[in-house]
């Protein structure tokens, strides 16, 4: 399939979505989670992402945009050298980014229920027809061991999906947004179960909010553990605990499945700096999600 596909993950604190082609997701953004947002609005967010991504501001995957190229009917630019997924593009001296075609289709992913419809309303309007929605009935190639299937939110399937293909089972994926996900896939290619914690800024307004001599401090590693003032002190507790607890966690997950360790992928917004604090070695994918989301789209849409 070479039409770009829209990918939109609606998340408690950020939206973010993409655009993929060929299978490969080439290009994503951000926005912050507004609940009541109407679907104006949110085709408003859909077009200037588009719009940015055609006026090289975007985050590229230039090696993905060749698929792009050809859905736009373009030659790949041979000066398109390839980019991380978090870099900008294109860089000084480079052939500009082939402009995207308008998306043809699209998958939504929400765990915020009112703005369901808002996203689904403005895919459908950018699009010309109705994406598919993560919900149960989706086929998503899992196995689930989970008591309610129905409970899992749909960003956790995405990740579960995206693990399997990328990396294989048994694997741990942690996902830090909102809060904390440890998602376990088992050795039968089957979702086990996992962890739901405070995320970090979660944990910081919560401490910031509960005590009156405390102040909210930017989520950051301390350069030290021992602070040696209250925002130090807190940024360690909060930061370097965050870290403790995730490399417990993973322990405890791996004495639970009784092997001695598996892939750990880390994705999220603070992916990047976590991971190069942990002790574990893990593998970042900022854009697990969105990459899930791609593939749960070319299986539902053949």
């Amino acid at each position: 399939m070479r039409e770009p596909v829209l990918v939109i993950d609606a998340g408690n604190t950020t939206t973010r979505f993409g655009v993929a082609c060929g299978g490969a997701l080439v290009s994503t953004w951000e926005t912050s989670t507004d609940p009541r947002a109407t679907a104006d609005e949110a085709l408003c967010a859909l077009r200037a992402f588009l719009g940015a991504f055609g006026e090289g501001l975007a985050r590229v995957d230039a090696a993905a945009c060749g698929g792009l190229a050809a859905a736009a009917g373009q030659a790949p630019s041979s000066s398109c050298a390839p980019a991380s997924p978090s870099s900008f593009a294109p860089a000084s001296g480079q052939a500009p980014l082939p402009a995207p075609p308008r998306p043809r289709d699209g998958i939504v992913s929400s765990v915020v229920p009112p703005l369901t419809d808002v996203w689904v309303e403005a895919a459908s309007r950018l699009c010309g027809r109705a994406p598919l929605v993560v919900a149960p009935g989706l086929k998503t190639g899992l196995k689930m061991s989970y008591s309610d299937p129905g409970e899992v939110g749909a960003d956790r399937v995405a990740d579960m999906v995206a693990a399997k293909e990328l990396y294989g089972a048994p694997a741990v994926v942690v996902d830090l947004g909102t809060t904390t996900n440890i998602e376990v896939l088992d050795a039968r290619n089957a979702f086990a179960g996992g962890i739901i914690a405070p995320g970090l800024r979660l944990s910081a307004e919560a401490l910031a909010g509960a005590a009156a001599r405390l102040p909210m401090v930017e989520v950051k590693a301390p350069e030290r553990v021992v602070g040696r003032s209250t925002r130090e002190a807190m940024q360690a507790g909060i930061v370097m605990g965050e870290v403790a607890r995730i490399d417990g966690l993973i322990d405890m997950v791996w004495a639970e499945m009784g092997c001695e360790r598996t892939t750990v992928v880390l994705s999220g917004r603070d992916a990047c700096a976590l991971g190069a604090l942990m002790r574990h070695d893990v593998v970042v994918e900022p854009a697990l999600t969105l990459k899930g989301l791609v593939l749960l789209h070319a299986a539902n849409r053949r």
